[in-house]
Formats: structure tokens, C-alpha cells, sequence
């Protein structure tokens, strides 16, 4: 597909504060930071998805002369000002964590560095890029958990909120663990695996099941996954599918994969005595599957299930339909050079920003490479691995940890994507961002990766950073 430009795709208040600041001001470099503040479905941890999408976004930043024709005819803007979109480029610089790195509140995902009219611009649209694929990434991770090793088919694509959501949810789901997608379009886009079997629809136009079954089987021999509840399950579907699987094997057919699928009715009840029907008939590597999203009530309950189909829940998010990502200034460049940290006050304390240019380190423990703190720090700050390091939590100063030198690793997550306007990163194949992600989850303990009252990972704020924040605090009340 060709890329998409979307310039336009900005809150208006973008393009009047734009114009504001070229009527009033110099074009001053600023810093800002995209961050969330709690993770999703008040989960351990989330997961950083849709840097690929702003990257083609930034390269495609351009007016064209109907955006500005249009603009024109708002009667808002000024003639200079159309004038400098028409010839508008982005020069600044783009930081972001890679995707399908696991990603904590409070910590820049990404951190633009540019002109305040560039910086402003692209507020808007990185937002809903980031805030969607995160949140996409992210459950599908929590489902994949639920799933205990099950595989996890995203099919949601008809419940998504528009083409683009069912599109790029598709890849944020791969991301976060899903092993395939019904979406054929994102399978070509992406070249992720595509899957599916047949609808009800398909057994109820033939003269019976199975008809239906063996018509189907005789098409797909290597992949026969057959949808059993259409009229009865055990009386009629699954005997139906085992008598076509006999036959296969009797013509010397082996399919690479093959099984049956339930789409309703008590599946943990269901799954079972049809595990057990398969079984007794000589297949016991038939794949049971199922479309539904209570994938931890039926695992408690024992469901002989071993691969999913997982649709509205999914791609939507359903329990949490939002990730909260904002975009906050966090320093403004003077005639030096200088970047001078800039504070958000709130009488909310989780609204209260973290000033200055950031960026962050993750530290692991050396021996079993698990993941111990984030630490958000200044971007000039250097770090000695081999030296102690001192950990506090910045809202309970009291709480701290002394990590002894030689006993800990620290990568430094923010990585450059552009610099100067100038893209200086490839993005990896989203199989292979899956596979990073898989790596990723194995850092974190098993108490951050559960469901329910999960183990918070400390995101920490280095010294200097933190005595900064206390300053500017201080002297905002003066």
C-alpha cells in the first residue's frame, strides 16, 4: 500500500497555536515527552507498539496545495502562515523505545526534540498512533498469558472500530503474542501468518453437515479445522468430523494441521467430551479450538481447548478502551543552547511532569538477566555499572535499594529515529518485534506478568533529576 499523508490528521487548536507562535515568537526548540500513567486493565506492565507507523508518518509531513487551499477557506490563517505550511518539512529529532519493548507509566516513550511549531504539529497524530497499537499490543499480551501457552488467533477485524483499527490492531496484536490474524490485508501488509477456517454459513448450504465437512476437507486436506456447532456438537458435529478424519486417513491424507472448532454453547463441557471423542477414535493431535474471549474462566474450569480465536475483545480492548498516553512539554532551549526543564503542576500528583531532556535506562540483574528498575535520569547523566547504585521511589523517598556494583546491567531504552528530520532507524519485520517482545515478557518476574494484583516494577527518577523536579515545585509555590 502507499504511504498515507496525514498532515491533517491534527486537532485545529495544533495548527492556531502554530500560528500563534509564528506571529509572536522565535521558532524555539522545545522538548516533548509521550508518556501513560497507568498501565491498562491496571495490569504489570504494558508494551510499546506503532513506532513503524510514525516514522512513515513524519516522512509524509508535508502540505499539499489542497491542504492549504482548504485551510484558506477556514478563514483562520494568515496568508505568511500558509505560506510557510506550503513549504512546511519536519528538522527536528524523534526518540522512542523500540517496539515491542515492555514499557511502564511515567516513562517517555517517545521524546521529540524541535522547533516549538513542528514539535506542536505532530502532537495530535503520534498520540493516537501510540495510544491505539499500545493498547492493542498490550491486551493481546494479557490474553496470550491467559491462554497458558495456547496459541491465540486475533479475528477482529469485523468488531474494529474502522478499516485502520482493524488494520493496525492486526499487527499490535501479532506484536503482543498473537500467533496469527483472520485480517487477509494485514497478512499481505505486515507478512504476518493469516488464519481461519469456514462459518456456519458454509455448513448450512449444503444438503448436510457432512457434506459440508468432507467438501471442505477435500479443498483444505493440509489445514481441516472443522466448525462443529452448527446443529448439535456431540450428536451430530463432532461425530460428523471424525468420520472425515477417518476417511482422510484411510486415503493416506495427513494433514499438517487439522482439528475441530466450538464457536457457542458451554464450551468447557463441550471442549471435554469432545477431547475425549477424538481421543477414543484415534486422534489425539486433533487441535480443539474455540472463538471466545473468557479464555481464564474456561482454563480454570478445565477446558480442553488448545487454540483460540479471540475477536471484539481483542481488538478493542473491551475492558479498557484507552490507554491515556499525553504529549507534555518538558524543556525549552535558550540562546546557549541550553535546555532549561520546563514542570507541569497539578494538585494531582500523578499529573505532575518530570522536567528536562530525559531519557531512561533499564537495569537487569547480572546473573539472571531479569529486569530489577527503569530509571528515568537526564540525558547527559553517565552510569558505571561496575559502581553501586542507589534506588529510591520518588514518592516515598524513604524506600530505597543499593545495588552493589558489578551486580547489575543498564541498556539505555531511547533510541534515535530521526535526527535533523532525517530518519535514522529500520524498523524491524513485526515477526521479528514479536520475537523481541517474547524476550522482553522473559524478563519480567512471574508476579508482574499475572493477571490480577500484579508486582509493580520500579520506574525511578535519578538524583539530579529528581532534586530539579523539587526546585521547580518549590519555586512555583514562592
Amino acid at each position: 500500500m502507499s504511504a498515507q499523508n496525514l498532515t491533517l490528521l491534527t486537532d485545529l487548536y495544533e495548527l492556531t497555536m502554530m500560528q500563534g507562535y509564528f506571529e509572536t515568537q522565535e521558532n524555539q526548540t522545545v522538548i516533548f515527552d509521550v508518556f501513560f500513567r497507568e498501565n491498562p486493565n491496571k495490569g504489570g506492565y504494558s508494551i510499546m507498539a506503532g513506532v513503524d507507523q510514525v516514522i512513515d508518518y513524519i516522512k509524509n509531513l508535508n502540505f499539499s496545495y489542497e491542504d492549504v487551499d482548504y485551510l484558506r477557506g477556514l478563514g483562520l490563517f494568515s496568508e505568511d502562515f500558509l505560506h510557510y505550511l506550503s513549504g512546511f518539512h519536519f528538522s527536528g529529532d524523534i526518540y522512542a523505545i523500540p517496539e515491542g519493548s515492555v514499557i511502564f507509566p511515567r516513562e517517555p516513550l517517545i521524546k521529540v526534540v524541535a522547533p516549538i511549531m513542528e514539535a506542536q504539529l505532530v502532537e495530535t497524530a503520534i498520540l493516537t498512533i501510540i495510544n491505539h497499537q499500545c493498547l492493542i499490543a498490550t491486551k493481546a499480551s494479557r490474553v496470550v498469558y491467559a491462554a497458558q501457552g495456547d496459541g491465540i488467533m486475533e479475528f477482529g477485524l469485523r468488531r474494529a472500530q474502522g478499516p485502520d483499527a482493524g488494520l493496525y490492531g492486526a499487527r499490535a496484536a501479532v506484536i503482543g503474542g498473537c500467533v496469527g490474524t483472520s485480517n487477509v490485508l494485514a497478512g499481505e501488509m505486515f507478512d504476518v501468518p493469516v488464519m481461519g477456517t469456514h462459518a456456519h454459513s458454509w455448513i448450512m448450504t449444503f444438503k448436510d453437515e457432512y457434506t459440508a465437512f468432507k467438501e471442505y476437507a477435500r479443498l483444505y486436506p493440509d489445514a481441516c479445522t472443522l466448525l462443529v456447532d452448527t446443529y448439535d456438537t456431540l450428536k451430530s458435529g463432532v461425530p460428523n468430523a471424525i468420520r472425515v478424519f477417518k476417511e482422510l486417513r484411510e486415503a493416506g491424507i495427513k494433514p499438517k494441521s487439522y482439528g475441530i472448532r466450538l464457536d457457542s454453547g458451554d464450551l468447557a463441557y463441550l471442549s471435554k467430551k469432545a477431547r475425549k471423542m477424538l481421543d477414543d477414535a484415534g486422534f489425539p493431535d486433533a487441535v480443539i479450538a474455540a472463538s471466545n474471549d473468557l479464555i481464564h474462566d474456561l482454563k480454570m474450569q478445565g477446558a480442553a481447548i488448545t487454540s483460540w480465536g479471540v475477536g471484539t475483545n481483542l481488538i478493542t480492548s473491551k475492558d479498557c478502551p484507552s490507554f491515556g498516553g499525553v504529549y507534555k512539554l518538558a524543556a525549552i532551549q535558550n540562546a546557549e543552547g541550553q535546555f532549561i526543564p520546563k514542570i507541569k503542576i497539578s494538585e494531582n500528583t500523578e499529573k505532575i511532569t518530570n522536567p528536562g531532556n530525559k531519557t531512561i535506562y533499564r537495569i537487569y540483574d547480572k546473573e539472571t538477566h531479569m529486569l530489577r528498575a527503569d530509571l528515568i535520569c537526564f540525558a547527559d547523566e553517565v552510569y558505571d555499572p561496575e559502581e553501586d547504585l542507589l534506588l529510591f521511589d520518588p514518592n516515598a523517598t524513604w524506600k530505597k535499594t543499593l545495588l552493589k556494583g558489578g551486580t547489575y546491567t543498564m541498556k539505555e531504552l531511547l533510541q534515535p529515529i530521526f535526527i535533523h528530520g532525517e530518519c535514522k532507524y529500520e524498523s524491524p519485520s513485526v515477526k521479528e518485534i514479536a520475537a523481541f517482545c517474547k524476550e522482553e515478557k522473559a524478563t519480567l518476574w512471574d508476579e508482574t506478568k499475572r493477571l490480577f494484583n500484579p508486582h509493580k516494577v520500579y520506574v525511578d527518577l535519578s538524583q539530579k533529576l529528581y532534586d530539579t523536579k523539587t526546585e521547580l515545585l518549590n519555586e512555583a509555590h514562592k
